[in-house]
């Protein structure tokens, strides 16, 4: 097949559907991509061409077919909460939001909960998934002991963070977000040192974020959108053998009991002391949940299992 790929502006969004664009390739199918933060004139990008699929994260895809009177299909994968701001169009959500109901275009959700309760056509729950030809281990040495990336944007999760430095000052932490996150933070808090430290820039490509994950011993996680599954650092993470210790979400039960989750910071405090000092159990944890993404959440099997629901 021949698939038009959207990169969209979303830095998160750019590396999780990175992955999906890898499993198409690996799948034998040709992608073409357009990247809506480095290009412009979509129409003269694709004149004269045809797609099988028009395949895009959140409703940047949808958007431009819509947009653009086009006819081509559409694979739209969500991993922000379809009826919000968060989804990439800011107000402008609910004009493109009954177009998903339409037979030719096909929704994939991140969140299991959030799919049952949806009167969208043609939803699937679809958990997240990565190209583990990139998310791998490579035996690196470790740079910091903890690490976290993503949005610092509320002040319980900037208060959070800051409290566990403080827990920890003799180790190493690493925080990845993109400079408006990092100034923001800055004028929210007292602790300026403290932030101004751990902060290592932005990554905004799957091999440099790779590269930040093997350095890491610990990567800890706070799920910010849905309600019952795990974001793409979490299975990022794992992929790397690097240990993911996420906040509870019911999705963790893919892992079989073997992802550790935390449900407050003297939790999380407890289970970082004793990973840090067990290396047995640090090498047990990482390599079984690593078994699970590796066998059930890789690009080619997942991309392969989208298209296998799309024939039905």
């Amino acid at each position: 097949m021949n698939i038009l790929g959207i990169l969209p502006h979303s830095i998160g969004g750019r590396l999780t559907i990175s992955s999906i664009f890898d499993g198409f390739v690996q799948n034998g199918h040709a992608v073409e991509i357009f990247d809506e933060l480095k290009q412009n004139n979509f129409l003269n990008f694709i004149k004269d061409k045809t797609y099988d699929y028009i395949v895009g994260y959140d409703f940047s895809g949808l958007r431009l077919k819509v947009d653009n009177s086009l006819n081509f299909p559409t694979i739209n994968y969500f991993s922000d909460v379809i009826e919000s701001k968060a989804s990439g169009v800011g107000d402008d959500w609910d004009k493109y939001l009954p177009y998903l109901n339409s037979e030719d275009n096909y929704t994939f959700y991140w969140d299991r909960i959030l799919t049952e309760n949806s009167d969208i056509k043609n939803l699937h729950y679809f958990p997240h998934f990565v190209n583990t030809d990139i998310y791998k281990y490579m035996n690196l040495q470790k740079e910091y002991d903890i690490m976290f990336a993503g949005r610092l944007d509320t002040d319980f999760r900037l208060n959070f963070f800051i409290e566990l430095m403080q827990y920890f000052p003799n180790l190493k932490f690493a925080w990845y977000a993109i400079e408006k996150h990092y100034n923001d933070a800055l004028t929210r808090t007292d602790e300026k040192d403290l932030i101004k430290k751990c902060y290592k820039g932005f990554i905004d490509n799957e091999k440099d974020m790779a590269l930040a994950l093997n350095k890491a011993k610990i990567v800890f996680n706070m799920n910010s959108q849905g309600i019952s599954s795990l974001n793409y650092r979490t299975v990022q993470t794992i992929a790397c053998k690097t240990l993911m210790i996420s906040d509870f979400r019911e999705e963790i039960n893919l892992f079989k009991g073997d992802l550790p989750f935390y449900i407050n910071i003297q939790d999380l405090v407890d289970k970082i002391n004793y990973y840090l000092d067990n290396e047995k159990a640090y090498e047990y944890t990482t390599n079984k949940c690593y078994e699970t993404v590796s066998k059930h959440l890789n690009s080619k099997t997942c991309v392969k299992n989208i298209l296998d629901l799309l024939a039905g």
